[in-house]
């Protein structure tokens, strides 16, 4: 219905105020009243089902059948030994609270994620302008719209300029559609043709509009018709895939040397049932089931950790692609600089002005008109409020006495054309006191230049000739070489204006004003981030619409453009074919004046060389090349809605710093996975070789099922979690990044593993030899528990690094080392506390056979140690020698 009534009556029905908006006041009570803006999401799951869930594992069914078996096993021959099957449900009961709860907080991580990550919108309250969250907009709220924007509810128009949607979402329809505030329509009309209207979810493609809100949440048309279908990312990323793979093909072999196992205990007259639950008690503790979980965990905390540090991961893949970067294609404007403009110089057809010269009065008069920017009060003083080298153009104006709002009295602004990166102008339709229009465009000097016929110098008009046109070209390269954004000002003044604004038409036959140079100074940090992403192997490239001569000047003074880089136009690269550029793309450094379907081609040529490619972006037109990127970076602060929607990450600060800090954790994130996985399988393995190398000598069950499963939960889960944990190494921005194309188990990691399962299956078994030789098999049982315990909970200080454990500082990992110290009172507890030693079949140990399992326990600290010794002698001194030669 509300397409079919007018502006005013939309206004009193929603009682709104169009110029001020709500009051804080009664946009809560409205929050109140009609909920918040958002659809509502899937029913979840029962807490029940969800916990049940937890047991749905093939080798968990295992182990409970198994369990169970021994349970009837046990009450049919009268024995009444239920403890077994009493401990095997309890730690299978435990691991599923460990599933439920890490599932829960999961559940909560993601949907902090989506709060932090979900679109805004900018309205009018209390007759100033406010960006609040979308889920806040209700009824009658005035939300200003423009391109690049998601709307954020439905919303009846009250102006708007060459305003286009997008609503393919909503209608099907993937032609946008025009819209037009000032029409008023009738009741019975297709969604489609309803262009006075704005729908919740649809995108804003041109142009801008305000609109009164007339409907959130799920009276929203889209929330009526169930258009909008709530849909879970896949969050499993590819290294958990392939973790997936690796366990499915570690399980098939521990199943078959767990059949093997008890085939052989069978043979040597073990009872069949102790066989058994040893079988499947190994094969659950061998089976690295945890691995995606252990992944999975390390990821959401390298996600909050990133989050704390101004950067949202929108998809988990991004965490781990972060590491492997190899190119950072950047903008200029807000990333590598501060975003805030200053005019610092004015120029005429003849050269420099002052800024409070009659003439440059007349520049900036023009320009502050020709913007979008509102002029506020603030502690008194007048100050301009939008986009910032708007801003920067406003504020000057405003310093030397003209007001855009004053102005606007003499030259009342009737229409515009919005900027658009394929155009690089703006122009400003206004109607002057005596009847005729002026038509005033700015924008890029190197497009503007061309389309004046005239220019005005001095207060005089005279037409443009060759020698002028130089002129004005040597102008703006002097400009552009002091490091100044710059931007031309024109104007004409007609009798008529044609029907429609085009701009083909009305961007023509103009008359020449001046140059306005502005600066917008590097970050802090910046240059020292950029210092280091080339010790790190990555290389910074610059990527802007300004002039050629400001972007090569900028990058030197950053550090980006050096000595034998190339920095190159859209227009120039418009002449280079593809698989020519694909082969040099490495020499460019800087790409000026470029359009969104040069970053798309800039993109694909860096990825054809094999690189990783990280794109920022924060305009609608970027979204094709944040999506080409391996990781599409979105600005958080100044970007749209629709490269958000695009990108793999946001940096809240919109600052390069951000970026190489988010590298930096990358890479940290993916050594801490290798780490853990490479823990968790040689420990697997460790275990699987003390149970069939034990039984192949000629012993019996050197542990039994429940204690395996005891070693499974506690040594090695803890320190797994832990290692995740482990600080950056001091040298990781030193090293080159890693080959994306290669495996998790490249160089050699394979042979490390399965030497390190073989030297702690060893060991253990000589710890149970020792005890089983020497006193009984209770105690060699109990020096085998021990020993495999501690082994592993040694071993993964031996993890931390390639260089000594001694070297990179035994306690820097505070998780570790409370990993350890838990582990190691949990492990001694069980077999000192009575009771619980009885539980699990342990006996007391003397002094000699502590002294036995301690030493056995520390030893993978000393062999490891000499191996890194071997290593650096062998490979790193050798190597650095002949780097240091070349």
């Amino acid at each position: 219905m509300w397409h079919a009534m007018n502006i005013d009556e939309v206004r009193r029905k929603q009682k709104t105020n169009l110029k001020m908006g709500l009051t804080d006041e009664e946009a809560v009570k409205r929050l109140e009243k009609y909920g918040e803006n958002k659809l509502e999401n899937k029913k979840k799951e029962n807490i029940i089902i969800k916990f049940l869930k937890q047991f749905n594992d093939f080798m968990i069914i295992i182990l409970i059948i198994a369990s169970l078996t021994s349970a009837v096993v046990s009450y049919f021959d009268g024995s009444g030994d239920y403890i077994d099957s009493i401990i095997i449900i309890a730690i299978v009961v435990f691991n599923s609270i460990m599933g439920l709860i890490q599932e829960y907080k999961a559940e909560k991580s993601i949907e902090a994620l989506k709060k932090m990550s979900a679109p805004v919108a900018k309205v009018r309250r209390n007759g100033k302008i406010e960006i609040i969250e979308g889920t806040k907009v209700v009824p009658g709220d005035i939300i200003i719209l423009e391109a690049g924007n998601y709307i954020p509810a439905d919303c009846r128009l009250i102006k708007s300029t060459n305003f286009k949607v997008e609503e393919s979402a909503l209608t099907g329809e993937t032609v946008s559609v025009l819209k037009d505030a000032n029409t008023i329509l009738s009741e019975k009309i297709s969604l489609g043709d309803m262009i006075n209207v704005a729908f919740g979810t649809t995108i804003a493609v041109l142009g801008h509009a305000e609109a009164i809100v007339t409907e959130t949440g799920m009276n929203t048309k889209v929330g009526k018709i169930a258009k909008m279908i709530i849909q879970d990312e896949n969050s499993e990323t590819p290294i958990q895939k392939k973790l997936a793979e690796v366990g499915k093909i570690l399980g098939i072999g521990c199943l078959i040397v767990c059949l093997i196992i008890f085939i052989i205990g069978i043979f040597k007259q073990i009872p069949i049932l102790e066989m058994f639950m040893t079988s499947v008690g190994l094969a659950v503790a061998a089976i690295p089931e945890g691995l995606p979980a252990i992944v999975t965990i390390m990821l959401s905390i390298g996600v909050t950790k990133m989050a704390r540090r101004n950067t949202i991961i929108r998809k988990l893949p991004a965490v781990e692609t972060l590491g492997s970067s190899s190119v950072i294609c950047s903008d200029k404007t807000g990333t590598l600089t501060q975003n805030k403009m200053q005019v610092t110089k004015l120029a005429d057809v003849n050269g420099k002005l002052e800024l409070s010269n009659s003439n440059s009065n007349f520049i900036l008069r023009l320009a502050s008109i020709c913007t979008d920017c509102d002029v506020i009060e603030e502690n008194g003083i007048l100050k301009a409020q939008g986009e910032p080298t708007e801003e920067a153009i406003v504020n000057a104006a405003l310093k030397v006495g003209e007001n855009k709002e004053e102005l606007y009295k003499e030259m009342k602004r009737i229409g515009d054309i919005p900027f658009d990166s394929n155009r690089k102008l703006m122009t400003t339709v206004h109607k002057l006191e005596d009847g005729r229009y002026r038509i005033i465009t700015k924008g890029a000097p190197d497009i503007l230049i061309n389309k004046c016929v005239k220019i005005n110098s001095d207060n005089n008009l005279k037409d443009i000739s060759k020698t002028d046109i130089e002129k004005l070209k040597n102008i703006n390269k002097k400009m552009a070489d002091e490091a100044l954004r710059v931007l031309a000002v024109s104007y004409k003044d007609v009798v008529d204006l044609p029907k429609n604004l085009n701009p083909n038409i009305l961007e023509n036959d103009l008359i020449f004003t001046g140059f306005i140079g502005m600066i917008d100074p590097p970050r802090d940090g910046v240059k020292e981030a950029i210092k280091t992403c080339k010790k790190a192997g990555i290389k910074t490239v610059m990527i802007t619409g300004d002039h050629i001569d400001t972007a090569k000047a900028i990058a030197r003074e950053l550090g980006i453009l050096g000595f034998n880089d190339r920095a190159i136009t859209g227009e120039e690269l418009d002449k280079i074919p593809q698989n020519r550029f694909e082969k040099e793309i490495m020499k460019y450094s800087v790409f000026a004046r470029v359009s969104p379907e040069h970053k798309v081609r800039i993109v694909k040529a860096f990825r054809s060389t094999g690189k990783v490619i990280a794109m920022t972006g924060d305009g609608v037109n970027d979204a094709p090349a944040l999506k080409n990127a391996d990781i599409g970076i979105a600005m958080g602060l100044n970007g749209t809605d629709v490269a958000k929607n695009a990108s793999d990450m946001i940096l809240t600060d919109d600052n390069f710093v951000t970026i190489v800090e988010a590298v930096k954790i990358g890479r940290n994130i993916f050594d801490n996975i290798k780490k853990a996985v490479h823990f968790l399988i040689a420990t697997n393995i460790g275990e699987i070789i003390t149970i069939f190398v034990g039984l192949l000598l000629g012993f019996k069950t050197p542990l039994l099922a429940i204690q395996l499963l005891w070693v499974n939960l506690i040594t090695d889960s803890i320190p797994a979690i832990a290692l995740g944990l482990e600080p950056p190494d001091k040298n990781i921005m030193n090293r080159k990044p890693r080959d994306s194309r290669k495996g998790l188990f490249a160089d050699g990691l394979w042979e490390k593993i399965f030497l390190e399962g073989t030297m702690i299956g060893i060991l253990t078994i000589l710890a149970f030899s020792i005890g089983n030789n020497k006193y009984s098999l209770e105690v060699g049982r109990t020096m085998a528990f021990l020993s495999l315990g501690l082994l592993e909970l040694v071993h993964s200080f031996n993890l931390r690094s390639e260089e000594s454990v001694f070297k990179v500082g035994l306690f820097e990992n505070k998780y570790l080392v409370g990993a350890f110290i838990l582990g190691t009172i949990l492990q001694v507890g069980v077999v000192c506390i009575a009771p619980i030693a009885n539980v699990f079949k342990l006996v007391p140990l003397n002094n000699i056979q502590w002294i036995y399992t301690i030493l056995i326990s520390i030893s993978p600290l000393a062999i490891i140690e000499f191996q890194k010794k071997l290593n650096e002698i062998k490979f790193g001194k050798v190597v650095y020698s002949k780097k240091e030669t070349i």
